[in-house]
């Protein structure tokens, strides 16, 4: 086998993928990139509310995650060879759902028998964001937003599985520890869940339908090759074998993708194409720059040069997975760095959804932010593709340009504590 990366020091290798880092460092990308999923939200909704007020804040929220999580839970399901229709199946899912990044949004499981169990959140990050906005804004969050979602995720494993509080915020007395606790419980003689109308119209994109391979051997030794047998209440990625580790992230970045169309798609309904656009292409800007402030930081990713550029372009979870999106970093010349992305499904969506569709031959503001993120000095141009690209851009530093300035929708991103959240490692991984 070949050495594998604890970090991304050294000189850049544009062949370098996931499958190249060992599986701590991998444990670690996977916890960035659920909170990259999260933390998408808290850069897109805040535009929402000041576009568009509180109340379509709120409803957008509801669709988008009712919209996505059947999907990508069944999906994970599928990936991690646990699918199932009890309630140790809806955990699992909570353990890789961008929903319930691990840690930030630290939940606790108590499964009881298959039919009945509990969870408890020992530290919701999402509380720590709206508390200090009052009592009205945490309904708003959770009361009003989490019934409907909780149960639409319940009900990717079964149709009337059901998730109800036990007590949840506003937190009485003032905090009230646990954050919240939380009763699932599979209900024969209830209603079914009904899946909103937008579950179909997603369910019909080639994001939903990706196949996403796995690494046809382990690049190290270890760990769990899926999530079949027993339910593990402390489950932390390190548990995981290297090759379902890789499947784990691309997975992951796939669910940021399916909630950005989510978002979009309701965006949409409500207020036209150009106006979902706008929100959806500001939304990319602020996860993309704040992302890769984070992957700076847990890759060991240095200097503001060129090769640092690539790096943060390479390894973003934006572009990925590659079986999604075929985006190709290389560098021409030690002081500039080409981006290319080739045809590939995110190219061949039958709508106007997804990130990708608002890329065209021209610079754009999602790019600049991962460019500024390496030095804000950074200009990413487009320039002329070659051979069988669809669009290509070349990334500079002009050492006599001003700094560019934080946008709004990183500035928006950063308010969440998730921005600067520090992730642990809980425990030794298993063999």
């Amino acid at each position: 086998m070949n050495a594998l990366r604890d970090d991304y020091a050294g000189g850049f290798d544009p062949t370098l993928g996931l499958e190249s880092f060992s599986r701590q460092t991998l444990a670690e990308l996977g916890r960035e990139y659920l909170l990259h999923g999260h933390l998408q939200d808290r850069v897109g909704l805040p535009l929402v509310f000041f576009a568009h007020g509180e109340d379509a804040m709120t409803d957008l929220s509801i669709e988008e995650w009712m919209g996505a999580s059947p999907i990508y839970s069944e999906r994970m399901q599928r990936a991690l060879g646990f699918v199932g229709r009890d309630v140790g199946t809806v955990f699992r899912n909570l353990q890789f759902d961008i929903g319930a990044p691990h840690q930030f949004m630290d939940f606790q499981f108590r499964l009881d028998s298959p039919d009945y169990g509990e969870f408890w959140l020992a530290h919701c990050g999402a509380l720590m964001d709206v508390e200090p906005a009052g009592e009205e804004r945490v309904r708003t969050m959770c009361h009003d937003i989490e019934d409907p979602t909780f149960d639409a995720t319940a009900a990717a494993t079964h149709p009337r599985m059901k998730m109800r509080p036990i007590h949840r915020p506003p937190r009485v007395p003032t905090g009230r520890f646990p954050h919240c606790r939380w009763k699932i419980f599979l209900d024969d003689e209830g209603e079914a869940n009904v899946p909103h109308a937008n579950l179909a119209i997603l369910r019909a994109s080639k994001a939903a339908a990706l196949t996403i391979p796995r690494p046809a051997q382990d690049g190290e030794p270890g760990g769990r090759v899926d999530y079949s047998g027993d339910f593990d209440p402390v489950f932390q990625f390190e548990d995981l074998s290297h090759s379902a580790l890789v499947l784990v992230l691309r997975e992951v970045a796939l669910q940021s993708h399916l909630l950005a169309r989510a978002f979009h798609l309701s965006a949409e309904q409500r207020w036209g194409a150009e106006a979902a656009t706008a929100l959806s292409t500001e939304q990319w800007e602020g996860i993309s720059a704040l992302t890769a402030g984070r992957l700076r930081r847990v890759l060991g990713i240095e200097g503001e040069g060129a090769e640092a550029i690539a790096k943060l372009f390479q390894m973003h979870p934006t572009f990925r997975p590659r079986s999604y999106c075929d985006f190709r970093v290389t560098l021409p010349t030690p002081q500039s760095v080409r981006l290319e992305l080739f045809a590939s499904p995110a190219f061949e969506e039958s709508d106007e959804l997804s990130w990708f569709a608002g890329l065209k031959a021209a610079e754009h503001p999602a790019l600049d932010a991962i460019a500024h993120a390496g030095n804000p000095r950074a200009r990413c141009l487009p320039v002329a593709p070659q051979g069988a690209a669809l669009f290509a851009w070349e990334v500079t530093v002009d050492a006599a340009a001003q700094p560019a300035a934080e946008p709004r929708s990183l500035a928006l991103g950063r308010i969440s504590k998730g921005a600067e959240f520090v992730f642990e490692r809980r425990h030794l991984a298993r063999t």
